[in-house]
């Protein structure tokens, strides 16, 4: 893309070019703290162009380029990740990302070159490490948690260039760190007593409330971030939209509690009933069912208020339209989309299993489980009218789906019944006992 890239020369100075063939282009760098701005102009041969030194004395610039970023909570609201490029500033302890000028309105070519500002990250207080696996099947990824309860993945896909930002990022926080502040706060706050002390004389109720001052400011500096109070256990995280892995860790099993309450809950007096799964359940009562489920550890629903089957059928569906990451996770879509396409039936069935059988633990049992569940729908189908069809295209989009939508979602959709309804027919021999 036609994006300005940093690059440092041995005085440590940065040096901007413009990888675009040969052609001349022009960007503002937008800078929200400066008033300043410098050209960034293409290289014309194979070395890159050096820069005059700008003007003003403010914070020096420490680190600019393109990255992959989603934001995955907004102060402790969870968000559906969204990845997209971004060109990014590190400056004076602030991270911010903007907008890819490429999605910018149509319009004259001085607005469609501007970057505009997306999201500004103030990095005092925040922690920055390596992305965990279930944060992100892709590779070089880091996660970033602030203070506010805001968490940011970032991404490239040249692991020496996301190694760079993981080290002036983490040089930045450590040169914001809470300790230090307070370390500061408490120098500065003497000083000003000494000072105070040798202009005035300061009455026994004002040095007792600068006392209490100079507590409470340290107290509020070193309150533990979100994340922490959640790690501790003193916040507990929600049973929807939780990852399938986390809440199964948390629940010490391979299967959601709450997956298999629904379930027991069905096989006992909802087989046949008529649209099972099909017919939706009362909104507003499966939106009650869901607050009880996040807050209480033991639900029973058996309680007269969950009386109407299709609310705890809605509700299921419900569970596992929020995963965060799908039943059949984002890696293995477009695997199993193409396995579903060969022509061999035997093929299809095979390949499925093997797929099927690389899932984790948690995504396999409870695979397992609801298919096994689903069957015995089935088999009701006479008195609950709903076939294996039926079913798949119910479940279909809700087990499966892509990381990223695409123009070929209406041919998606047909897939993912197509893949449900394979599982269903093949059961036996996709989760045989080996």
């Amino acid at each position: 893309p036609d994006y300005p890239s940093d690059r440092h020369n041995n005085n440590g100075d940065s040096v901007f070019t413009v990888r675009k063939n040969l052609r001349v282009s022009q960007y503002s760098l937008p800078f929200s703290s400066l008033t300043s701005s410098f050209v960034l102009s293409s290289r014309r041969s194979s070395s890159s162009r050096r820069f005059p030194e700008p003007s003003w004395t403010c914070h020096l610039l420490e680190k600019a380029g393109i990255v992959n970023k989603t934001k995955l909570v907004d102060h402790g609201r969870k968000m559906r990740k969204n990845w997209t490029q971004s060109w990014t500033v590190l400056h004076g302890g602030i991270l911010t990302f903007h907008k890819d000028p490429k999605f910018a309105p149509a319009g004259n070519t001085n607005k469609s070159s501007q970057i505009v500002p997306e999201y500004t990250v103030d990095l005092k207080g925040a922690s920055l490490q390596w992305a965990a696996k279930d944060k992100s099947s892709k590779k070089f990824v880091l996660e970033l948690k602030t203070r506010q309860g805001c968490e940011y993945l970032i991404q490239y896909d040249t692991e020496s260039i996301i190694s760079d930002w993981y080290k002036v990022i983490q040089q930045a926080i450590q040169q914001l760190t809470p300790h230090q502040l307070v370390h500061e706060d408490e120098d500065n706050s003497d000083r000003e007593d000494k000072m105070r002390g040798s202009t005035r004389s300061n009455s026994g109720a004002d040095s007792e409330q600068n006392r209490i001052r100079s507590k409470l400011r340290r107290f509020l500096q070193r309150r533990p971030t979100l994340q922490s109070v959640k790690e501790k256990g003193y916040i507990q995280d929600n049973v929807f939209g939780c990852h399938l892995d986390v809440l199964c860790h948390r629940e010490n099993s391979t299967i959601p509690k709450f997956v298999e309450k629904c379930i027991k809950t069905v096989e006992r007096r909802g087989l046949d009933v008529d649209g099972i799964y099909r017919v939706s359940g009362n909104l507003a009562v499966i939106q009650r069912l869901r607050h009880k489920a996040d807050h209480e550890e033991h639900l029973d629903l058996e309680d007269g208020q969950w009386e109407e089957i299709h609310v705890i059928t809605g509700a299921l569906k419900l569970f596992l339209r929020e995963l965060p990451e799908p039943l059949f996770p984002f890696c293995c879509f477009d695997k199993f989309i193409a396995t579903i396409q060969l022509s061999d039936y035997s093929q299809r069935v095979s390949y499925t299993k093997d797929l099927v059988r690389s899932l984790p633990l948690p995504n396999y049992d409870t695979m397992k489980l609801l298919f096994k569940h689903l069957r015995r729908v089935i088999n009701h189908k006479d008195s609950n009218r709903m076939s294996v069809q039926s079913v798949a295209i119910v479940f279909g989009p809700t087990l499966l789906r892509p990381q990223i939508e695409s123009a070929n979602m209406t041919v998606h959709m047909v897939f993912q019944s197509q893949i449900v309804e394979l599982m269903l027919n093949q059961y036996n021999e996709i989760f045989a006992e080996t």
